[in-house]
């Protein structure tokens, strides 16, 4: 995400350099010679307020995302691409991601992109259980957050196919109840991972995890999310390609995500 950044500043640095100069040095220069621009110089200047314009938009206001991964099943699929608006949680600088002003505070149940702790350079989304000061449980498949149960209720049994057509594996899909935020879940019944824990948030870090509960690599295994890591929070879905099918998703477009 970064690199795109970069890339759109270098450019926006480029093509800003060249329209002062050409403003301010070589316009007057070819008027007394009454001479017209080149091809070049006039793409470079044009591309100046798009990129000006493009950058503050990415920056600062929304952003797309390609989802890589199944974690937050059956929220989010992979290969659907999300809108993430940026300035939910304040105005950050490019590049140095610090905040410049408080706008609003992530709240439980939101689905927050971020800066992965152990390498900002990559950037993940996961669902935010744990604000800061929270007691975290995390017990046979059971969430409790300050002591409460986030309550689940089953909606659906599925169960998965090898290629030879056998039933290899069953997952339920449940609404939880975030202590007033309600979602689907997906649990695997046969995975016995050892998952369980109990944890008690510090000030500044998130607990986050993936709505695909038995298949998601989040603050179970790496620790928490601080809070100058986060980016902001998923909104829709712009776009979504079925890999299985090499076709768009038509039925998953303009869905907002929560």
């Amino acid at each position: 995400m970064n690199n795109i950044v970069l890339l759109l500043l270098l450019l926006l640095l480029i093509s800003g350099i060249t329209f002062l100069l050409d403003t301010f040095i070589f316009a007057p220069k070819r008027q007394r010679l009454q001479t017209k621009p080149s091809q070049l110089i006039e793409g470079i200047v044009s591309m100046f307020p798009v990129l000006l314009i493009v950058l503050l938009i990415r920056s600062f206001l929304v952003q797309p995302y390609r989802v890589p991964t199944g974690s937050l099943e059956p929220t989010i699929m992979p290969g659907d691409f999300i809108l993430v608006n940026q300035f939910v949680y304040g105005l950050r600088l490019p590049l140095l991601n610090k905040k410049i002003l408080e706008i609003g505070e992530p709240k439980r149940g939101d689905i927050a992109l971020f800066q992965f702790p152990d390498n900002p350079a990559v950037v993940y989304v996961k669902r935010i259980i744990g604000l800061p000061g929270d007691s975290i449980e995390y017990r046979n498949k059971q969430l409790y957050i300050n002591g409460e149960q986030a309550v689940q209720k089953n909606v659906q049994q599925m169960n998965t196919t090898s290629n030879e057509g056998k039933s290899e594996e069953t997952e339920v899909r449940k609404t939880e109840n975030l202590l007033g935020v309600s979602h689907d879940i997906l649990i695997s019944p046969h995975k016995n991972q050892d998952q369980d824990f109990s944890v008690i948030l510090p000030e500044g870090e998130y607990f986050v995890m993936g709505d695909n509960r038995d298949n998601s690599y989040d603050s179970r295994y790496w620790g928490f999310v601080p809070e100058r890591n986060l980016v902001g929070k998923a909104m829709f879905i712009w776009f979504s390609w079925d890999k299985d099918r090499h076709w768009i998703s038509w039925d998953r477009i303009g869905k907002s995500v929560h």
